[in-house]
Parts: structure tokens; C-alpha cells; sequence
């Protein structure tokens, strides 16, 4: 039956149950909807928008089990339904459908299970279906089925084709190339590898995985002693590898944005979950390229071409929806995005219409594994194959051979069945189980796979590869009971993992998945036979049953035959007359404007692990070169990742558009002190290319040449990318082809995450200016911001002529960075040499240039502005020191001149003068991400921000605190146990855990390990801690409210209820909640109010997730915590949608330690009432806050950090852990 819940705000709460629930039943759903009321009715009147009922969302499957926790049973289904005014209602058919008068079959689906079908004619069940098979692929199954001897079955046909996909085999990167009629001796990926054999460096393993891997240093792990239970946390040393991967969603992005971002988003991290026997994501990159947004009329560089009747979603849209979806993965799993870039373009020329109508999604990161677990395991026969994940639905039907096609070639219900589902929650629970398994000291895994294109077909054949392996069909958990055999072995539903156990092992991983609320499967088993079977034991259908051979196959060697095309773009035209003009429109492309409408709603803190991200100076705006993390949390050794790309300058020289795509990443990442130098560098790849289109396969042969080459030459490798092949677009009786990119994901060892160089100018005018070219050619502007926007691409493209110099010039910045002799330094790449000096100037509001350019020797100013030749601006700690170093490597370089007072950049070319006011233009840079934040924050919020943010700069009180651990009584090198005890407590789905965890350790705690499951049955009592932490994250996704489901754990589970209790009737105890933490303790009441009203948290103000770096004032205060620090002022994150403390009453009825600095938007992210950060208790001991303290507590942490504290080993936010267990140390 179906009961609906009208809430509070009028939607409408759809609930399947099997069975009548009882009248308490009906009270715990009514509190957790917030009040909501059950109907009387068993229909509703009007028209609502709500899911498609085929399709059960995330949302829903996160409900049903918030439910099961409190203790309801019989629940299927909850899905949230909103009011519309009638039938011609707005609403997303991706996703959605309109409902009249719905009622009891609301989430009826009509359909039965197709039974297994036998396919005779292969040719037309390809057409049919969609499976993009070739002819030579359709002759080689007919050829299968005549060996085995029957017909093949439906599921055969199409797994072959989704293993066997270009998205999934790259056959065109493994194929022959015939260039002008001459046979090309290598192929595409021969070349890619040949960058791994010149430059092995420090591979440990490439080509061979779901992601690569490279040596990296000794590190500390600090991780639970045990994890199927609560466990003691401890430090151990371990030998580390440094993953890379990245991955791009292009298809499932433009079709469904954010579903389609959010998928490649988890998909990617799940490659670096699965490298070796299980390996641990740290960050994430994003890059996101579409046709123009025009979000502004009368753009010159938008009117050069016309709109067309978009097929599914409008470029604005893409934008916003794609990275709300990657965002949104990342801060519910709980990887912070750090890096990443945006680029619009469109360009219609030579009877061709060029354009990213076809969209990249690009999803990329960085993690670290064990160097004794880098490597997959040999399974044998008898071996167990577990699935770790969500339930199977009708998700990404086909989406790997969909992704081979042309988007707009098939029909819209095929493409329409290639849409995604994301439940990040799923996934973390997932990773925590694959986490305990990879801390282990002897991890059990034998070999693990991630589910993406292909779903169970592809990760469980790869499993099984070796051996064989028969798998039954019946203990795949599925959610849709209209599912197909193929179906349920076919779809691409995600958030799940395929492993290979010995069976010895399997109940261990079981208690740890219990224990995680990961579901568990035991699906199969490795035979020795290779015949690979799947199998229904229950109805005794059999799918697929065939020798793996078969299935991966050889059919015929892919052959791609092209001719040599010349395409020359017209030259633009320039005055220097226009300079000003020139720079204000190159400042607003959205490659080169302000990303902070990305940056403002990604988690850019989680982990405690980052040392830099975007956000750069005084201001935080995204500007930083490169992102960093560490590897431990001793705040040293760590992984740098930055990406690259040149596609508009790649139309007018394929093989010059690699070269600046690598050149791009290597002048990005350069600013992080490396090993070895421009050796310690791997990239990845990520080919996206119209290929099969007249001369455009002799462009792509042109162009990985070219980044082979270069890379051999300069001493670098390329172990892991991709390919996407068929970036075209059709509409009816037109097509639009996507320029022809590579996008470069670079990574490397950072030696010491605090001598990172940020692009932040140091405003002392004795600290001069060099400009160091790393072209070696001369200026020339074709490809650049500047030709785009006077949309005029040019002939000529930059290129670097030189790589041995290029190599040196790299090694030679990387000794001045170890010496550190260069105080502030900053690439130049899109948009020129002046939009690299302006950004200097942005980060702060004081900094100023006076500049002689005449030395660089170009006499045309604009050139010498605009054209974006690889190259550097560095500023001196010591001029002298660092002109002997670089003169004494051979590196050329000019001095340009100093900071000065005033607010210009005053450039001197040749006996001409011109100014460039920093605040008008930076204004401009700034108004491209305005205008885009219209559509996620609203238009109110987005304009107090874009009004505002210039008066948002980091200013700091830090007191007699002196930085020293010494000073606080903290070991860091301490691994025996002090008795002091703490412990964190987390329920599925939080991901702030293990920063909180350190930072308890550091200030002196034994930190303990407890699941909300240990609490529930009966495992953990806290009866042996002083100090609860409720962490923060994104318990049970959020769905409901932040913290509902977490809080409905409590109440309604009597073990966990009475834990709790118990540890809060006693005198002697503290508690902490953060973030998520602080929701739950205001939920549950755990902060007394004297007088007032009871606080209340509500979604921010902005209607969006809010990510920043602010200041924060303490006041005086009672709390244990943090009474002692009443008057400083510091720099803490947040990472929240509900953060709004709504407080009743009057601003002296509550105790609040802490409020945001300022009080407009966004230096209070979320609208508290009288700026409340965080609450306590009037006897000090509990302590509930929305700021992350815990992702701040070292320098590098901080988003701007006083130059002149550099050395501070630890920030001021210790002091409140320090005083927790100086006042827990008195009572024991």
C-alpha cells in the first residue's frame, strides 16, 4: 500500500509499505518528515512532479534504510512528490515525470521480467538495441555461435558489446592508422607506452590497473587497530605508491548532467579504490568543457555563431547541473575537489561548426596505496567472488557502447537508458569496508574490480579472467523486480565493488561490512575452467555461459584510413589602441574568469590532508597553480596533481595543442618542491576527439605523437588516460564536432608541502619580478583567450621548441623552490602574461606592479600581453642569489620589474606607458562567475556575494599563542598510549573522521573508533571515555534534514539511547560535535539552553552546499574548550548545506562562543541568527560547531596563513584540544 505524508513545506512524502503499519510506526515517520502528516485519502488531487517511477532514486534508498535503523519495518519505498499548477508544468524528463491524482500504483511499473532470448540475427538486434557493433564484430559472433553450436543469447550479444565497446577496449587507440596512404609503424597506445619505456622513472605499475601507480615515500598510517569492531587507533609506518587517475563521463554528462558528472565523479574515485588489493583516494580534479553559456547578452565572442536546439540540456545548464553533480559526489563520499578548470567554446569556420555540444566531463585524482599491496593478486579455482554495493536497477543500460556513438545518432529512449544514478553514501560505506580490508597488515584481498561501463559483466569477468568463474544471478541483490537476466548483469547502477576472497576470509570482511552498513553479496566463485557462466539457481535460467575467449574475443584488428586535411584559421586583428577592450573580454571567457562559482560549492577541507587547493591570499579566490595534499598527517611528504589543456590552439596545430596541454600541467604542478625533479612527474592522458571524420584521425595521430615525443624528451611518463572517440554531435540535418582535446592530468612526490609557492604577490617593492619564457620561440597568438574572443583563431600556435631547455628551466625553478627563494610565482596560459600579473594582484587589496617589459624584446604589445607561449613569472626572495642560481643552469630569464604602491599595474613597452586598474578588471574577472552563481545560489545571494567579496579578507588575532608543540605538552612522534581517552563517534555516511581522530591524538588522546552500529548492539557503552566527538559529513546523505536519520538512531534504539545517556549523566566527560556532529547534537538536544528558545539548523540561506575559508571571532565563553581563547580571531572552513543556527530568542539567551567575523553573505555562509558559529552548554562541557577546527589545525591547513608564522608547527585551534585534555587529566 501506499501512505502519503504532507510535510511542512506542502511536498508530498510517498510511501510504499508491504503491510499496515501500526500507530507507532506511523509517529516515528511523522517526527522524522518533520511534523509531516499522513492523508486519510488513498489519492491525491491536482498535478505533481516527482521521480519516474522506474526509477528508484538515491534519495529514496537512503529513506527506506533511515527507517529500518529506527526500528520500521516493511518499507520499500519513499519518494518525495511536489505540487505543480497542472499538465504544461516545468520539470526534468531526465529524471522526473508528471503526475495526475496519483495513487496506489504510483510506483507500479507494469512490466515482467523478459525471459533469456536467443538472437539469430545479430545484425538486426544490433540496430535494434544500439550496441554500436561493427560489421567485422556481428561476423566474428555469428562465427561464436556456429562454434558453440546454438544460437547466442541476448546477454552474450550484448555483453560482448559492452566489454568489447570502444569506451571499454579502445580499439581505435589499438588500431592500425593509415595516414596518406602510409601505414603508420606504431599505434596510438604503443606510443602512449613508449613514454613509460624511455621514462620508467619510478613506475610501479601502469597500463595494467584501473589507475597507475608510482614509488613513493615511507609515510605514517594511522587507522584502528581493528575494524569488524571498535578499535584504538595507532600509527604504523608504511611504504607507499602514489595513485593517478583520471576519467571523463562525456555522454552520461550531456545527457543528464548532474547524474552524468556525478557517476564520472564516483566512478573515477572507485578506479583509485581499486588499484592493486585496494588502495585509499585522497582528491579529486574536475574540468568541464561546453558551447558558450551565454548567461549575458551581447558577448562579441558569443554573437559569432547561433544557438542551436540543444537536445537535452543548454550549455548554461550543463555547466551548472554537471558540476553541482561532481560536487555534490565529492562532498558526500567525502574527497575534496582542489584543481580543475573550465573552458566554453564555439567556432564556425571552413564550412565546419566546432563547439563542445558534446560535452567533457572530466573527473581526475590523486591517492596512495601500499607498495607490498600495489599489485593484483593470481586467483584460484574455489576463490569467492563478493560484491560490495548498492542493488542492481535499470541504470546505464548500454551506456558503454552509447558513449562509442555520436550523442543525437540513436533514438532518445536508448540514450535516455544510458542515464545514471548516484548515491555517494553507498560508496563511502562501500570504501570504509575496502579501507579496513587495505590497512590491515596482511590485507586478504586476492583482487578487486569497480563496477562502471559494462556493469557486472565487465569487473566480474575481469575478475575472473585468469581462472573461469561461474556466478549466480539469484544472489545479485536487485531493486527493481522487473529486471531481465540481461538487465541484471548488463546495468551499470553504481556505487559498487566486485572482489576476489579466499573463502577463509569472507566472514571477516563480512563483520567489517556489517559493521559499515556496506551491503554484502557472495555471488560466485573462480572454477579453473575458463568457461564463464552466470547462472539463476533459482529458475535455472542461464544468460551467459560461454568460454571467456569468446567473450573478450579477437575479432578483426581496427583500420582507420585518413588523408592529411590543411584547415588554416583566419588571423584576428588587433590594436594596440584596444588594449583595454582586449583585456576586459579576455577576462570574462570562463576559462579565464573566476572559478568561484565552482570552488564556493565544493568541499575543498575534507580529509585534514589538504595543503593547498584553489583559494589563494587575503581574499581566498580560486587562483592557486596547483593542488596539494599530504600523504600522513605529520605534514611533510605529500602528492601534488594539476591539470592542462590546449584544444582552441590544438585546431590550429594538433600537434602544438599537446605539447601546450603538457607544458600547461608541468608550469602548473612546478610549484611544489618535487624529488627529483621534472622526473618525479606522471601524467595521464585524456584523448577526447572526433575521430572517424574526414582528416580528423590524422589530426589525433598528429597529436599523441606529438605528446609522446615531448613527453619522451623531457623526462616525463604517461602511465594511466583514456579516450572518448566520438565527440560529435548531430541534430537533424547538421552536425557539431568538439574540438579535438587532450586534457592533462599531471601528479608528483611532494618533498615538503609548506615550501608550496602560491601565486600571491609579496607587496615589498626590494622583491623584484622575473619573467622566465620556456617556449623558446617567439610570441605568436594563435589558439589563445585573445583570438577566441575576437573569434579569429589564427595560423600559427605556440609550441615549445626547445625540451631539453624546458626540462632545465623546470629542475631550475624546483631548486629555488627547495631553497625557497621564490616568495611568489605564477604560470602563464590562458588569457597571457598580463591576465598572470592582474592575478598576482587579486588575491589581496594593496598590491600593486610597475613593470618594464621592454627587455622581454617583443615590440608588439599586444602579442607580448596575449599570446600564451609557455612560460613563468617568479618573484624574488633574494634577487641575486636567485639570478647566479638560474644564470648557472643556463636559464634565460628577464627582470620585469617590482610591486609599488597603488592599485595598477603600470606597464612601461618601448617608451609607451599604459595602466590597468587591479580592482575594475578583477571586478570583471569576477562577473563571469556571478553571472553563473545566479543559478545556483539565487540571484540575491549571488549578488551580495559578488558585492561583497572584496571586503571578505582574512585578517587574524592570534594572541601570545606561539605555534610550538612543546608548548602544549604535544609528542607528534608519539605512539604509546597516554590513558587519556577519547573517542569519535560516526554513523554511515560521515566523512570527517579520521582529521577529528588525529587531532585528538596529536593534542595527547587515545583515540577509539565507534560506529553507530557498536553503539546499537551493544558493542561499544563509552563507559571507559571522557570525550565524545561527533564528527562531520553527510550521515545518511542528508536525506531528511542533516542529521535526522543519525539522531533517529539514537532515540529509537534502546542500547544506543541508553549509552548515550549514561555518558552524559556523568560529571567527568566532555563532548564536541562538528559540522554534521554539531547537527546532531542540536537535534537531539544535547546543548541546554537556559532561557531561550531551543536552537534549530536549517538549510543555508543560499539554498546550496557552502564551502569557504573564514574568519571567526571567539568570545568569552564558559566552554572547556574554548574559554581560554575568548579575543582571538581565525581562519577555520566550512562545508555545509544546513549550517543556519535559528535561534527564537534574544541573543543574550544563548551561549555562543563563537561567531563568523562578519555578517554579510558569504562571510556568514548560512544566515545564523546574530552570526552564531557554535553553541555550548552553561557548564562549559559540551560544545557544538559548524566550523571544521579539525581541518585546521597545521599552517599549511589554513587557506592564507601570516608570512611571517611560517614556522608555526602547529595553528591556534590546538589549544582547544589541548585544554580538553588538560581538564580531563585533572579528574582522573
Amino acid at each position: 500500500m501506499i501512505l502519503f505524508f504532507t510535510t511542512r513545506r506542502k511536498s508530498i512524502v510517498a510511501i510504499h509499505t508491504l503491510s499496515s503499519l501500526s500507530g507507532e510506526d506511523i509517529s516515528k515517520l511523522s517526527w522524522l518528515l518533520g511534523d509531516a502528516q499522513v492523508t486519510d485519502t488513498p489519492d491525491l488531487e491536482g498535478w505533481f512532479a516527482g521521480p519516474r517511477k522506474e526509477m528508484l532514486t538515491p534519495w529514496s534508498t537512503n529513506a527506506v534504510e533511515i527507517t529500518q535503523n529506527m526500528g520500521i519495518s516493511g518499507i520499500t519505498r519513499m519518494e518525495e512528490l511536489f505540487p505543480v499548477a497542472g499538465p504544461d508544468a516545468h520539470y526534468d524528463p531526465m529524471l522526473q515525470a508528471l503526475y495526475h491524482h496519483p495513487g496506489q500504483e504510483i510506483f507500479t511499473v507494469h512490466h515482467q521480467p523478459d525471459p533469456v532470448v536467443e538472437i539469430a540475427d545479430i545484425a538486426a538486434y544490433n540496430e535494434q538495441e544500439g550496441l554500436a557493433l561493427s560489421d567485422e564484430e556481428v561476423a566474428y559472433l555469428h562465427e561464436v555461435a556456429v562454434a558453440l553450436g546454438r544460437n547466442l543469447t541476448d546477454s552474450e550479444v550484448f555483453g560482448f558489446s559492452q566489454v568489447n565497446s570502444e569506451h571499454c577496449r579502445h580499439k581505435i587507440f589499438n588500431g592500425t592508422f593509415v595516414i596518406d596512404g602510409q601505414e603508420q609503424e606504431q599505434t596510438l597506445f604503443q606510443l602512449i607506452k613508449k613514454t613509460s619505456q624511455v621514462n620508467p622513472n619510478k613506475i610501479v605499475s601502469a597500463y595494467r590497473d584501473n589507475c597507475s601507480f608510482v614509488q613513493g615515500p615511507v609515510a605514517e598510517q594511522f587507522a584502528p587497530e581493528v575494524q569488524d569492531q571498535p578499535g584504538w587507533f595507532r600509527v604504523t609506518d608504511m611504504e607507499t605508491v602514489l595513485s593517478l587517475k583520471a576519467e571523463t563521463h562525456n555522454f552520461p554528462t550531456t545527457v543528464e548532467p548532474f547524474n552524468g558528472a556525478s557517476t564520472g565523479t564516483g566512478g573515477e574515485i572507485r578506479d583509485r579504490m581499486a588499484g592493486g588489493k585496494g588502495s585509499i583516494p585522497v582528491a579529486g580534479t574536475a574540468v568541464y568543457m561546453t558551447a558558450y553559456p551565454r548567461t549575458e547578452a551581447a558577448r562579441p565572442w558569443e554573437e559569432a555563431t547561433e544557438p542551436r536546439p540543444w537536445l537535452y540540456q543548454t550549455p548554461e545548464e550543463i555547466l551548472i547541473k554537471a558540476s553541482n553533480g561532481a560536487s555534490d559526489f565529492g562532498n558526500k563520499f567525502g574527497q575534496p575537489i582542489i584543481a580543475g578548470s573550465v573552458l566554453t567554446f564555439e567556432h564556425f569556420e571552413a564550412l565546419r561548426k566546432y563547439g563542445y555540444d558534446k560535452v567533457i566531463m572530466l573527473a581526475g585524482g590523486i591517492g596512495f596505496g601500499k607498495k607490498k599491496d600495489s599489485l593484483k593478486g593470481d586467483p584460484v579455482p574455489g576463490d569467492k567472488v563478493v560484491l560490495l554495493g548498492g542493488d542492481n536497477y535499470r541504470i546505464g543500460m548500454g551506456g558503454g557502447a552509447v558513449s562509442s556513438v555520436a550523442t543525437g545518432e540513436f533514438g532518445n529512449a536508448i540514450e535516455l537508458n544510458a542515464v545514471q544514478r548516484a548515491n555517494p553514501e553507498m560508496q563511502k560505506r562501500v570504501f570504509n569496508a575496502i579501507r579496513a580490508l587495505a590497512e590491515m597488515e596482511e590485507n586478504p584481498v586476492i583482487s578487486i574490480h569497480d563496477h562502471g561501463a559494462g556493469g557486472h559483466l565487465n569487473c566480474l569477468s575481469e575478475l575472473v579472467e585468469s581462472t573461469g568463474g561461474k556466478i549466480d544471478t539469484a544472489r545479485l541483490p536487485v531493486g527493481d523486480p522487473t529486471l531481465s537476466q540481461k538487465e541484471i548483469i548488463g546495468n551499470e547502477s553504481q556505487e559498487r565493488m566486485g572482489l576476489l576472497l579466499h573463502e577463509k576470509d569472507v566472514p571477516l570482511l563480512t563483520r567489517i561490512a556489517q559493521r559499515e552498513r556496506a551491503p554484502l553479496y557472495v555471488i560466485g566463485e573462480a572454477t579453473g575452467d575458463m568457461q564463464f557462466t552466470f547462472e539463476n539457481s533459482v529458475t535455472g535460467e542461464k544468460p551467459i555461459d560461454w568460454q571467456l575467449g569468446y567473450m573478450f574475443g579477437k575479432p578483426p584488428k581496427t583500420v582507420l584510413e585518413d588523408t592529411t586535411e590543411q584547415v588554416t584559421f583566419r588571423d584576428p586583428e588587433w590594436s594596440p589602441a584596444h588594449l583595454q577592450e582586449y583585456i576586459e573580454n579576455v577576462l570574462q571567457l570562463e576559462s579565464v574568469a573566476c572559478k568561484d562559482w565552482l570552488t564556493n560549492k565544493v568541499d575543498r577541507s575534507v580529509t585534514g590532508r589538504i595543503a593547498k587547493q584553489q583559494g589563494a591570499g587575503p581574499l581566498h579566490l580560486p587562483l592557486n597553480n596547483v593542488g596539494v595534499v599530504t600523504l600522513d598527517y605529520q605534514g611533510r611528504a605529500g602528492i601534488a596533481t594539476s591539470v592542462g589543456h590546449a584544444p582552441v590552439a590544438g585546431l590550429v596545430d594538433a600537434a602544438a595543442g599537446s605539447i601546450l596541454s603538457i607544458a600547461e600541467a608541468l608550469t602548473n604542478i612546478v610549484w611544489a618542491p618535487m624529488p627529483e625533479g621534472i622526473r618525479s612527474v606522471s601524467l595521464s592522458a585524456n584523448w577526447m576527439w572526433p575521430a572517424k571524420n574526414p582528416g580528423e584521425n590524422a589530426r589525433l595521430y598528429t597529436a599523441v605523437k606529438a605528446a609522446s615525443s615531448f613527453a619522451c624528451q623531457i623526462g616525463v611518463n604517461i602511465p594511466t588516460g583514456k579516450d572518448s572517440m566520438s565527440m560529435t554531435q548531430k541534430y537533424p540535418g547538421d552536425v557539431v564536432y568538439a574540438p579535438g582535446t587532450v586534457i592533462i592530468s599531471a601528479s608528483a612526490e611532494v618533498t615538503d608541502v609548506n615550501k608550496v609557492v602560491e601565486p600571491v604577490l609579496c607587496n615589498d617593492p626590494s622583491k623584484p619580478l622575473f619573467f622566465i619564457d620556456l617556449s623558446f620561440i617567439p610570441r605568436c597568438v594563435g589558439g589563445s583567450a585573445l583570438a577566441q574572443s575576437l573569434n579569429r583563431l589564427g595560423g600559427t600556435a605556440p609550441t615549445v621548441a626547445d625540451p631539453d631547455r624546458f626540462a632545465a628551466a623546470f629542475d631550475a625553478i624546483q631548486e629555488l623552490i627547495q631553497k625557497e627563494l621564490i616568495l611568489a610565482g605564477h604560470d602563464i596560459s590562458s588569457g597571457g602574461l598580463l591576465t598572470t600579473l592582474l592575478e598576482m594582484c587579486f588575491t589581496d587589496n594593496a598590491s600593486g606592479l610597475d613593470l618594464d617589459l621592454t627587455g622581454l624584446g617583443e615590440a608588439d604589445m599586444v602579442k607580448l600581453l596575449f599570446s600564451e607561449n609557455p612560460g613563468v613569472v617568479v618573484q624574488c626572495g633574494d634577487a641575486v642569489v636567485v639570478s647566479e642560481l638560474l644564470t648557472s643552469r643556463g636559464v634565460a630569464f628577464t627582470e620585469i620589474g617590482r610591486p609599488a604602491p597603488g592599485r595598477v599595474v603600470k606597464i612601461h613597452h618601448f617608451g609607451n606607458e599604459m595602466e590597468f586598474d587591479i580592482d575594475s578588471l578583477r571586478d570583471l574577472w569576477f562577473k563571469s562567475s556571478y553571472l553563473l552563481d545566479r543559478r545556483q545560489s539565487g540571484e540575491d545571494k549571488a549578488l551580495e556575494r559578488y558585492r561583497h567579496y572584496r571586503e571578505n579578507e582574512l585578517n587574524y588575532r592570534f594572541g601570545s599563542f606561539s605555534g610550538k608543540y612543546a608548548d602544549y605538552g604535544i609528542d607528534p612522534a608519539r605512539r604509546e598510549p597516554s590513558g587519556i581517552r577519547a573517542a569519535i563517534i560516526r554513523e554511515k555516511g560521515v566523512n570527517g573522521d579520521r582529521e577529528m581522530a588525529w587531532m585528538l591524538y596529536l593534542a595527547g588522546f587515545d583515540v577509539k573508533d565507534v560506529h553507530m552500529t557498536d553503539l546499537i548492539t551493544g558493542r561499544e557503552t563509552l563507559e571507559d571515555i571522557n570525550l565524545i566527538v561527533f564528527v562531520g559529513g553527510f550521515s545518511n546523505s542528508d536525506v531528511l534534514g542533516s542529521a535526522k536519520g543519525w539522531a533517529g538512531a539514537f532515540r529509537y534504539n534502546e542500547k544506543a539511547r541508553e549509552a548515550l545517556d549514561h555518558f552524559y549523566q556523568r560529571s567527568d566527560t566532555l563532548s564536541l560535535g562538528v559540522c554534521n556532529g554539531c547537527q546532531l547534537m542540536v537535534e537531539l538536544g544535547l546543548i541546554p539552553m537556559e532561557k531561550g528558545p531551543h536552537a534549530v539548523m536549517e538549510h543555508n540561506d543560499s539554498h546550496k552546499f557552502e564551502s569557504a575559508f573564514l574568519n571567526v571571532d571567539i568570545l568569552p565563553n564558559p566552554s572547556v574548550m574554548l574559554g581560554n581563547m575568548a579575543g582571538l580571531r581565525l581562519g577555520a572552513w566550512v562545508a555545509h548545506g544546513e549550517g543556519k543556527f535559528v535561534l527564537g530568542g534574544k541573543e543574550e539567551d544563548y551561549l555562543i562562543p563563537m561567531k563568523y567575523s562578519r555578517s554579510f553573505y558569504p562571510a556568514n555562509p548560512n544566515g545564523s541568527a546574530f552570526d552564531a558559529a557554535a553553541l555550548c552548554s552553561p557548564d562549559g562541557r559540551h560544545l557544538a560547531m559548524m566550523p571544521h577546527l579539525e581541518r585546521a589545525f597545521r599552517p599549511y591547513h589554513w587557506a592564507w596563513y601570516p608570512r611571517d608564522r611560517k614556522m608555526d608547527e602547529v595553528t591556534p585551534w590546538m589549544q582547544a584540544f589541548v585544554n580538553a585534555r588538560d581538564w580531563i587529566w585533572e579528574r582522573l
